[in-house]
């Protein structure tokens, strides 16, 4: 046995030798191959000396639709003043290596812990997503190198950076950097920033002002001050706050302050048309190509937008606006027109004035704020009101129901099993009694549309609404009955396209906004795909089309020759108005256009009552009207490059539909024709003498779930076991055997027979 322990030990001490001399080996040999990689790439570096003299910028320009109108030059007027190291506040050098590079003055110009991180997030993903770029790499790549992801570029990065730190010290590194970086709104350095965002020298920036611009560096576009996400900016502000109190930088009384200080933007200055839209686009841009690639590889981006259109959008939002704050207490306005045939974006208006200032004036952006220049509305969510029943009347029609299936306008208690009451009403506090699905849809009455919400299957709705575009809904738990007037929140660009597919026969386009762009060689690097899918039957959308292009069926709710009526022009409309008067909707189209208009108030403040409709309507109309008076004017052989209006289309009609239920047909009284004995009363036989025959009718009021199977109304069946059928049976009894009615309904017919 002791002979069998000594073997064992003298065995692990030679594996334990073998062992070290293998990593022994592979230690000289790493070094071996570092070094030949570092002798590889190194011979074709420039000398650090000389990689602060920033390369010649190409700047992107972004046009658009026909190439005719350039509405954005990314680096048009690129702006940078070099400052002295000393002229820089403290705080601004602390928060960007706290947010940027916190081993900044600990490590050798690469940070072997943020690699590793990288190159496991890169492997698990199979692409370059993570860098682990320290200062020193972060400004190589800015100064000289371009923002490709590929390890070879990485590697000269790192190369680079390890020789600029054997050459420069920390301060003089740091001090490149703050005076190289790109703040966005075309702003390099500190300097620059400081005057393009507060107008004042940076050393004169107040610690939330400092920390506010460090803070643009992660995604210039996307916490942009003259974006749609100053909210974002805030919280990345405080994160940056809060870290340099955690390492010493700052009091708590100075975190305190700066968090509460209230920041004023200068205007935004410079040639930008367009400026939500061009917004959204150079968030995506930025996105998918990356900040400094965009910035710097002189792109030509030609967007889906109609500049004629959008120049006219952008008048008549703003003209109208300042009636409605006039009349209705309504500060701002949103509006989206898209080509239903392809999904592309045509005008983009964000807000009724992109270089307006907030309102009122001691308001805080994101909070209290009536009017907001900057944030786009058209993509923030927003409750759309009735403008949402649509999806709800297609869910149903899809299921079996019909525009003329009956059902009743009466008051209404929802709640099932205990749950709390809901009881909506409708818009003008009337009830109407029996009422077909396409007058309900068409004047908007709530009780009738919840009750066509049950029918139809929330779920169900939902699902056909996402099919169609909306994206929002996806928490499906939250949503109830209410959801059919506007329950769930929405974005006007979506809703607006989810339109777009009753105007296109059920065929849904992407929504798109670029048709091509090019790189400086002219190589094209993206082009418009039309993305096409078949999500609703094609009859189903003429049913919608034909209910919501009818005057004569919403006329007892907004009179004739409303403003969602347009001469000479077909056109299919639904407004929206959400709880307190928050918001104004009205979606719309042609067989050729859809428009989505939102109007209200930033911070949800309540309209007058009553404005609806008011503040919304007229900007569709308007817009429509103009848009196609535009598209009269455009040269015969100049059409391939503008967006094109057929003037001569018309929405086609839906078939009609019969079926063997009198419920689906519109007849809310079903009758039941007896013979009877007229003498005795009793139902007659072959007994029964004739001439004491007659034809006695009994005539029922009931509701539908009286009659129809709900999950196949087509189908034989009923819903008497349903949760909701006492809730919706109980108040049509009431209205049949109300003494206002000359008519008698549910009257028991005999039972017993003449014999």
């Amino acid at each position: 046995m002791p002979k069998l322990k000594s073997f064992r030990r003298k065995r692990k001490k030679g594996l334990f030798k073998k062992i070290l001399v293998i990593c022994i080996w592979l230690i000289i040999a790493g070094i071996i191959l570092g070094s030949l990689i570092f002798i590889y790439f190194a011979k074709d570096l420039p000398d650090p000396e000389k990689i602060t003299e920033r390369r010649i910028i190409e700047s992107t320009k972004i046009y658009d639709r026909t190439g005719k109108f350039i509405l954005y030059d990314v680096h048009g007027e690129e702006k940078r003043t070099v400052i002295a190291f000393e002229e820089i506040p403290q705080y601004v050098k602390n928060a960007t290596i706290i947010s940027e590079d916190d081993n900044f003055y600990h490590h050798f110009g690469i940070d072997i812990k943020g690699i590793l991180r990288s190159v496991i997030a890169n492997f698990t993903n199979n692409r370059i997503s993570q860098g682990g770029s320290t200062i020193t790499q972060q400004f190589i790549k800015n100064a000289i190198l371009t923002s490709e992801r590929t390890y070879t570029r990485k590697i000269k990065e790192a190369i680079l950076a390890i020789q600029m730190e054997m050459k420069y010290s920390k301060d003089e590194i740091l001090n490149f950097y703050l005076n190289q970086v790109p703040y966005g709104s075309s702003a390099y350095g500190i300097e620059a920033a400081a005057q393009t965002f507060f107008n004042k020298n940076a050393k004169d920036l107040t610690l939330a002002e400092g920390v506010t611009i460090t803070a643009l560096t992660n995604a210039t576009t996307y916490y942009s001050p003259y974006g749609s996400n100053l909210d974002k900016l805030k919280e990345r502000q405080e994160y940056i706050l809060d870290r340099m109190y955690k390492f010493g930088y700052i009091t708590e009384q100075e975190l305190n302050e700066a968090k509460q200080e209230k920041l004023e933007f200068s205007p935004v200055k410079g040639n930008i048309k367009a400026p939500h839209f061009i917004m959204y686009i150079k968030e995506y841009l930025e996105e998918k190509y990356g900040k400094e690639y965009m910035e710097k590889a002189g792109l030509n981006v030609y967007t889906t937008l109609d500049f004629d259109l959008q120049q006219k959008a952008e008048q008549i939002v703003k003209e109208q606006v300042e009636k409605n704050i006039k009349s209705f207490n309504a500060h701002n306005a949103s509006l989206v027109a898209i080509d239903p045939k392809t999904g592309q974006i045509l005008a983009m208006v964000g807000s009724k004035d992109y270089f307006g200032e907030s309102s009122p004036d001691n308001c805080t952006p994101g909070k209290n704020c009536l009017f907001e220049p900057n944030v786009n509305v058209s993509i923030r969510n927003r409750q759309p009101g009735s403008s949402f029943k649509p999806f709800a009347y297609a869910a149903a029609f899809k299921k079996g129901f019909t525009p003329n299936t009956l059902i009743y306008d009466l008051k209404t208690n929802f709640a099932v099993d205990g749950a709390d009451d809901y009881i909506p009403q409708n818009y003008d506090g009337k009830f109407r009694g029996p009422v077909t699905l396409k007058n309900a849809l068409a004047q908007s009455l709530n009780i009738p549309s919840v009750k066509t919400l049950y029918l139809a299957g929330i779920d169900e709705t939902i699902s056909l609404a996402q099919d169609m575009g909306i994206q929002t809904l996806k928490d499906r738990s939250r949503f109830g009955l209410s959801l059919v007037l506007g329950g769930g929140e929405v974005k006007l660009l979506e809703q607006t396209a989810a339109f777009g597919v009753f105007a296109n026969g059920g065929e849904k386009h992407k929504t798109s906004f670029i048709l091509k762009i090019e790189d400086s060689e002219k190589e094209i690097l993206e082009e418009f795909k039309d993305e096409k899918e078949k999500v609703l039957d094609e009859e189903i959308t003429r049913l919608i089309t034909d209910i919501l292009s009818s005057e004569e069926l919403r006329m007892p709710m907004f009179g004739l020759n409303s403003k969602l009526y347009i001469n000479g022009i077909p056109s299919a409309v639904k407004t929206g108005t959400t709880q307190e008067y928050r918001d104004g909707w009205t979606i719309g189209y042609t067989p050729s256009l859809v428009v989505g208009v939102w109007a209200g108030n930033n911070n949800n403040t309540s309209m007058k009552e009553g404005a609806g409709f008011y503040v919304a309507a007229p900007i569709w109309n308007e817009f429509i009207k103009q848009a196609y008076e535009i598209k009269k004017q455009v040269p015969k052989d100049d059409l391939e490059n503008y967006f094109n209006l057929q003037n001569n289309e018309e929405f086609v009609k839906p078939k009609e539909i019969i079926t063997d239920k009198p419920i689906l047909n519109g007849n809310f009284v079903n009758e039941i024709k007896i013979k009877i004995n007229k003498v005795n009363e009793k139902i007659a036989t072959n007994l029964t003498p004739i001439h004491l025959i007659e034809d006695r009718i009994y005539r029922e009021a009931h509701t539908i779930l009286y009659y129809i199977n709900k999950d196949n109304p087509q189908k034989t069946g009923d819903s008497k076991n349903d949760s909701q059928f006492n809730n919706w049976e109980n108040p049509v009894i009431d209205w049949a055997n109300s003494p206002e009615r000359f008519e008698i309904y549910n009257q028991e017919p005999p039972i017993e027979y003449d014999n």
